[in-house]
């Protein structure tokens, strides 16, 4: 993991629903609920400003965490946030607990490098990604904070799969019945209406028939 592990403060909810939740927002908190581990959930509040600026801080759900619930310290990893559609402010979290030998599934970012070495894209090709996530299981205490493919050498054509990617140990994808692919190596528009133009002029060249 690139992001390191934090701690967050938190108070044990006794009231749950709807207007629960709206009176913790009331209260400048953000309502949550931790769950897993064959455990009953356990409903909290956290300060809205810690969890705002985790949450777009960037690997807000491929970190591990721990939540100090009146001084019990619980670890977990986040897995899903919503936030207000007009504001952008969270309004609730979700949050699996963990354990040392938990296996969790997220969503890794793709990360691409070494484009100044790809010939294709030197020629105008352009890379299109399909997934700019990839969802893998993996130990909780080791999660990726992306996967990296090395466009070196890549032509316009080629198809990046994900058989081509060094996985870190204990990492696997959820899709296991097909090599699928992460990103294409494709023809620019311009490159294709060069291409389309010099067939046309080869089409239009005169003949000796028309010198007559």
């Amino acid at each position: 993991m690139s992001h390191e592990a934090y701690e967050l403060k938190a108070e044990a909810r006794e009231k749950v629903g709807k207007g629960s939740a709206r009176e913790v927002r009331r209260n400048g908190k953000i309502p949550a609920v931790i769950y897993g581990e064959k455990q009953p959930p356990l409903a909290i509040a956290l300060s809205h400003k810690e969890i705002y600026y985790k949450i777009h801080g960037g690997g807000f759900l491929t970190t591990v965490a721990t939540i100090d619930v009146d001084g019990k310290k619980i670890d977990v990893l986040p897995k899903d946030y919503q936030l207000d559609p007009v504001s952008d402010q969270p309004v609730h979290v979700d949050f699996l607990r963990v354990g040392k030998n938990s296996v969790v599934t997220v969503e890794v970012p793709v990360h691409f490098i070494n484009e100044d070495k790809s010939p294709g894209i030197k020629r105008g090709g352009v890379l299109n990604i399909v997934r700019h996530e990839v969802e893998f299981t993996v130990p909780a205490n080791a999660i990726p904070d992306a996967i990296t493919i090395d466009l070196t050498g890549t032509e316009i054509g080629d198809s990046l799969h994900i058989s081509a990617v060094k996985l870190p140990k204990g990492v696997t994808p959820v899709i296991k019945d097909r090599d699928f692919t992460i990103a294409t190596i494709a023809a620019s528009s311009a490159a294709r209406q060069d291409a389309h133009g010099a067939t046309e002029v080869g089409a239009a060249e005169p003949t000796a028939e028309d010198d007559k």
